[in-house]
């Protein structure tokens, strides 16, 4: 005869192993508004101090709004990053309400994981080459369309970036030119390399620097509202 006082102990253990294995599988698969190089998250790897290793602001950097604004939020991105996509609107959305009054400047930098988006490195070759044809407007231009109409996570068809440059303006035989040379490869990485040295993990991270030089992060695709309120910190900056 079976012992039932036996049974009820094992059937408790048993479905006690299937709640957690639930729980297990749900903490695992839970979304993220970051694309992440390694499983830590930038706030368990960086130190605070990581941001004052960004490269200063120059010229040669890409600039929407005043260079001379009392804010600047440097991004640093991957454009086959879907929460980078997603960004980029709320990025716009603040130049529309803060770049107008001259008080805050996005500039844009190329974080390209390699490891996730092996196409987003080539991507980011073709936004600069964009420049090199029309300036800084055109390199806006192309790196809105390229977002606009990339599914992400590496599924743009590379043959759509020369079909981006004709949407803009560019001559396509020149931008093809350009592209197919890999001039500038070495600035990709450059950017890369500041990224890191600045405490990126993951894409997209921002830094914001006020007026006298301080510095915060914005780790992910952080809703508008949050992402106002660190430029409204910064401004109180004196």
């Amino acid at each position: 005869m079976e012992n039932k006082s036996s049974a009820i102990p094992t059937a408790i253990i048993i479905a006690g192993l299937i709640i957690a294995g639930s729980i297990f599988y749900t903490s695992r698969n839970k979304p993220s508004n970051e694309t992440k190089i390694e499983n830590k998250t930038a706030e368990e790897k960086q130190s605070s101090s990581d941001a004052d290793n960004i490269k200063s602001i120059t010229s040669q950097d890409h600039i929407l709004g005043n260079p001379d604004a009392s804010v600047k939020i440097v991004e640093f991105s991957d454009a086959e990053c879907p929460f980078c996509k997603k960004f980029h609107g709320t990025m716009h959305q603040l130049i529309d309400e803060y770049g107008k009054t001259g008080e805050v400047a996005w500039v844009y930098r190329h974080f390209p994981l390699d490891q996730l988006h092996s196409k987003a490195r080539k991507e980011a070759e073709a936004t600069e080459c964009a420049a090199e044809l029309g300036g800084n407007d055109k390199f806006w231009n192309y790196l809105d369309r390229l977002f606009e109409i990339t599914p992400s996570n590496n599924n743009l068809d590379p043959a759509e970036l020369p079909r981006i440059a004709e949407y803009v303006g560019l001559s396509r035989a020149d931008f093809e030119q350009c592209l197919e040379s890999g001039k500038y490869a070495g600035r990709v990485q450059e950017n890369i390399d500041d990224a890191i040295k600045s405490g990126g993990t993951g894409t997209p991270y921002s830094v914001v620097i006020a007026k006298n030089g301080k510095k915060s992060v914005i780790n992910r695709a952080l809703p508008y509202s949050m992402v106002k309120s660190a430029v409204e910190a910064a401004l109180q900056e004196k």
